[in-house]
């Protein structure tokens, strides 16, 4: 891809992300997604660690892995890119510690319902990260399920590659050097790309296509440390299985207000999505990322990812 085609496809604001994909499977209606994700409102892979564990509990234990992960006890701002319904963001305005956080995203719906909530240390932003420019550096970044709607399925490798450096690179520009990048995206498993699912592809997540775990590694290359990486795949086909019962528990309302037919959609996605996880077809990521400086103090500490720290 030239620089120039990067440009273009970066003003048409594809370049990272498509609005119309993710409007496509998020702007649906926020009482149908807050009916099928619970009260914790997140729309991404729990944190399970024990049979006996709750949908709530285990969404918790993600939120905190995360945070943990990035460091926010001690961070004073924090950048979400792709922030969903707020559930970290709401966190983060209650944490003392935390003067600013910005929240990415592209669903207009999102936004309005986060708008809403008077946040005051919040600024919500529809906009691609690849526009984004800050004008301070963040303590923190987080990035929970926007990493897998960053590359286009028609892109070549070499292509898919520059995306994913480019946003390691600015992640690299806007952390300071002792700040820290989590990170979870859904990453092709022991399946290749041409074995995909089509009704995944085109009726589920057009317009976005999954990384491997070595295009991560790759594209963190000079950039940043692998501090830990974690492949927590069953937890996602878990989090999917809950998610079709609260929507099948509350069937008829969900029919209310989407539809039959996106209803019976999202019963199709669970239901596949949770035997792809199971057979190791796709995998869950979770990473915690050191960025690389030449500043020695901050690379020798240790970072807990254990999820266990309480930051309510």
């Amino acid at each position: 891809m030239s620089k120039v085609t990067a440009l273009r496809r970066r003003e048409e604001h594809k370049y990272g992300g498509s609005p119309e994909g993710i409007k496509h499977h998020y702007d649906i209606g926020n009482e149908f997604w807050r009916l099928m994700l619970g009260p914790s409102y997140t729309y991404s892979a729990a944190l399970f660690a024990n049979p006996n564990d709750d949908l709530e509990t285990a969404q918790l234990r993600k939120i905190n892995w995360h945070l943990n992960s990035a460091k926010v006890q001690d961070a004073a701002s924090v950048l979400e890119v792709g922030c969903g319904w707020g559930t970290i963001l709401t966190r983060l305005n209650r944490l003392p510690n935390v003067r600013r956080a910005v929240g990415l995203t592209l669903s207009q719906a999102q936004a309005d319902y986060l708008n809403g909530l008077g946040l005051d240390k919040v600024e919500v932003r529809v906009e691609n990260w690849a526009s984004y420019e800050p004008q301070e550096k963040f303590d923190s970044i987080i990035s929970i399920g926007a990493f897998e709607h960053f590359a286009k399925p028609d892109e070549t490798q070499a292509e898919k590659m520059l995306v994913y450096r480019d946003f390691f690179e600015r992640c690299h520009r806007w952390l300071s050097p002792r700040g820290r990048l989590s990170l979870q995206t859904i990453a092709f498993g022991n399946m290749k790309r041409h074995e995909a699912n089509e009704f995944m592809i085109t009726e589920i997540y057009p317009e976005s296509d999954l990384p491997y775990l070595a295009d991560v590694v790759n594209a963190v290359d000079g950039l940043f440390e692998v501090v830990a990486v974690r492949n927590d795949r069953f937890d996602y086909a878990r989090s999917y299985d809950e998610w079709l019962k609260n929507l099948r528990s509350r069937r008829a309302e969900a029919v209310s207000l989407a539809g039959e037919e996106q209803v019976q959609r999202f019963e199709r996605f669970y239901k596949l999505g949770s035997v792809g996880f199971r057979m190791g077809k796709i995998n869950l990521l979770r990473f915690c990322l050191r960025p690389i400086t030449n500043d020695w103090r901050a690379t020798g500490e240790p970072v807990k990812t254990d999820g266990s720290m309480s930051l309510a």
